[in-house]
């Protein structure tokens, strides 16, 4: 007999019932958590680099490059982003630095 699981209602309901797929649900959930926090730490770090070309601060933009670019390195090891997505926004992002006055 199965033994039931603390789960959503909405997971419960649209998955096999197994042991198996309960297991899977529930680990696809804290994935989702964990590597969607992740994304988003990656994205306000490159917005945040954005924002301080966008106001011309050259000072401000290196350092937040630097900060951008751990996170970005950390993010795409993690597989939560593709390398070269990874590798293409540092690349431009370094680009737009050089470019400030």
């Amino acid at each position: 007999m199965l033994k039931i699981i603390k789960l959503p209602l909405q997971i419960l309901k649209d998955m096999a019932n197994s042991k198996q797929s309960i297991k899977r649900a529930r680990q696809n959930a804290d994935r989702y958590k964990l590597k969607h926090s992740q994304r988003s730490q990656a994205r306000t770090a490159v917005k945040a680099v954005r924002n301080a070309i966008a106001e011309n601060n050259k000072e401000s933009a290196t350092e937040l490059l630097k900060t951008a670019q751990k996170v970005l390195d950390s993010t795409a090891a993690k597989k939560v982003i593709h390398k070269n997505a990874a590798a293409r926004t540092k690349s431009r992002l370094v680009k737009a630095v050089k470019e400030l006055s």
